[in-house]
């Protein structure tokens, strides 16, 4: 939703404070270099640290993401631990805090539902074979229950701490001014 200006641009909050040039510039010097010592002397100045990339997913791109991510988890498990739900669970633990994590605000509420939603998905290839597909999903969502019901609460949590901090920040403003 876009917010449309009505103040006016003489009023005192619009006003930009006019700038006086300097009757000489002075040349510029060169920017000291980051993580090193100035070359003027002085406090050297930190090295910036690495952030980790801060994808934004819609409701449907973390659903996705979670499948996808739940499905590889699964061939993971399989492959490394001969197809473990202990190791699938905790896989499914770091993705639904991932998804919830990576999902923009406009969409947290996708983040827990998308979560056992992506388990059932994941869970299908370490469930049995082909023949006894649906009774084996069904047996390894009712045994492996716990791991559901953690990783969407990891979720939920993740995601009511989210939006509480976005509340405040909308209301922080205000209060100062």
């Amino acid at each position: 939703m876009e917010h449309y200006r009505t103040r006016s641009a003489d009023h005192p909050q619009r006003q930009q404070p006019e700038r006086q040039q300097p009757e000489r510039q002075q040349p510029r010097s060169p920017a000291p270099p980051v993580g090193g010592v100035p070359a003027q002397g002085g406090r050297p100045r930190p090295a910036p640290a690495r952030r980790l990339p801060r994808p934004r997913l819609t409701g449907l791109g973390g659903g996705l993401f979670a499948c996808v991510a739940m499905t590889l988890a699964a061939g993971i498990a399989w492959l490394l631990f001969g197809g473990s739900l202990l190791a699938y669970g905790l896989l499914f633990l770091l993705v639904a805090a991932a998804t919830a994590l990576w999902v923009r605000p406009a969409d947290l509420i996708t983040a827990p539902i998308s979560a056992p939603i992506a388990f059932a998905v994941g869970v299908w290839p370490l469930s049995g074979g082909f023949g006894a597909e649906a009774m084996g999903i069904v047996s390894a969502l009712a045994l492996h229950a716990g791991w559901l019901y953690g990783g969407t609460l990891v979720s939920a949590l993740i995601v009511v701490v989210r939006k509480a901090v976005l509340i405040s920040r909308r209301r922080l403003p205000r209060r100062t001014a």
